[in-house]
């Protein structure tokens, strides 16, 4: 008979790394604390535009526009923008349509995250795996974005910057990198 590790216990690999339901504290400060970076990120904003004097957050949850000539502040959120629009969904640009699954992606790794904390259960290379896809949806929206504001061609490189993509890549790369590592390097 083949005894079998306890359920959540993980299992040792060749290579003596555990698998499966190892802990956080075996991974380091930053992966203790990876969960509540995920949740940080719902937060971040996707992009920041500087154009014509004005600066707008572009977040996972809408838009908020700070005018420089001191006219004030203005929210618009996403779930407006999308029932306001006349086209049809599929008829929006690709980039736009990004959107949503950006949001998606963002609220199943944070699901996944505190899931683990929560319930001792969670598969790091999933919550590492669905931040890799969140930050490829920002980073979709916020060239989609650098597109309509002319980056390149009639505004400068910084007009639009994808503060999300990159900070959502950074939580990956440093809280579930050894984890995504592994299923790479398999």
């Amino acid at each position: 008979m083949v005894e079998r590790p306890p359920r959540g216990a993980g299992t040792e690999r060749a290579d003596g790394e555990r698998s499966g339901g190892a802990v956080a504290s075996e991974r380091g400060p930053v992966a203790r604390i990876g969960w509540a970076l995920v949740l940080a990120l719902l937060a971040v904003p996707m992009a920041v535009i500087s154009a014509g004097g004005e600066l707008t957050v572009v977040s996972l949850w809408g838009f908020l526009n700070a005018a420089a000539s001191g006219s004030g502040v203005g929210g618009y959120p996403v779930w407006a923008y999308f029932l306001d629009q006349s086209r049809p969904f599929a008829a929006l640009p690709a980039s736009i349509r990004a959107w949503p699954l950006a949001i998606g992606f963002h609220l199943l790794s944070a699901a996944s995250a505190v899931a683990g904390v929560a319930l001792g259960r969670e598969d790091r290379r999933v919550t590492g795996g669905l931040l890799v896809l969140a930050a490829t949806a920002s980073l979709w929206v916020s060239v989609g974005l650098a597109t309509r504001f002319g980056v390149g061609t009639t505004s400068s490189v910084f007009t639009v910057l994808p503060v999300g993509a990159v900070a959502t890549l950074a939580v990956a790369v440093v809280a579930y990198g050894g984890d995504l590592r592994g299923v790479v390097t398999r």
